[in-house]
């Protein structure tokens, strides 16, 4: 199966079509973020097959110009979140590199290396956090661990924060046998929670050093 296949499956579903409605209504009479076409937009650009690793956000950005439809990213001219610059500081020094701002905070290029940038819930009202809870995306979302779990690939899935950590349960429940996993837990990359065990994991290396010992290539974690 790839991506499509998995969107066609799941669009036959009640829930699936309840979302759809919702979903119209609401981009017809409020500000929804992400754009109706960057919706998927992770699918798109990080095929099933090609997953190394999966990390885990909640819901996109609420704020104009910034979700994109990919975890933690934003648009290239949009001022970089506190969160994602915790996560380039940790990357830095997973590396022993004196850290570098970024230019953009826009993770295009991690997706295109196999890095699944998933939100567990994929639109938002404008300035309305989590409006979009239980509406029916937290299916659709479930379901695509669900199906990552059932490939060969070796994959690593990184769960930051206690929404993300919930997940742990169904990825176990339902991995597939000799699959080659790593699921890498800590507190959340914001600084409320970037000091409670984020800063220091060296989530980055570990990942790197486990695609190598599957025969995998490594995932160039800073931008050229």
């Amino acid at each position: 199966m790839d991506w499509n296949d998995f969107v066609k499956s799941e669009s036959k579903k009640e829930y699936f079509k309840k979302l759809e409605c919702f979903l119209k209504d609401e981009y017809k009479n409020k500000t929804i973020f992400p754009k109706v076409d960057e919706i998927l937009l992770a699918y798109k650009l990080t095929p099933l097959s090609k997953i190394k690793v999966v990390i885990l956000g909640q819901d996109p950005y609420y704020n104009e110009g910034k979700a994109m439809g990919l975890a933690f990213s934003v648009n290239k001219n949009a001022p970089i979140p506190p969160s994602l610059v915790n996560i380039f500081k940790e990357i830095d020094r997973n590396y022993d590199r004196k850290y570098l701002p970024r230019k953009s905070g826009d993770l295009i290029f991690l997706a295109k290396q196999g890095v699944f940038l998933l939100n567990t819930i994929l639109t938002v009202e404008e300035n309305k956090p989590l409006s979009h809870k239980n509406k029916g995306w937290e299916e659709f979302t479930d379901n695509t661990i669900i199906e990552i779990c059932k490939t060969k690939n070796p994959t690593v899935f990184m769960l930051w924060g206690n929404s993300a950590r919930e997940k742990l349960s169904l990825i176990k429940e339902n991995v597939i046998k000799d699959k080659p996993l790593l699921i890498l837990e800590s507190s959340h990359p914001s600084p409320l929670g970037a000091h409670s065990g984020f800063i220091g994991c060296g989530h980055f290396k570990m990942a790197n050093d486990f695609l190598t010992n599957h025969g995998t290539t490594q995932v160039d974690w800073i931008e050229n």
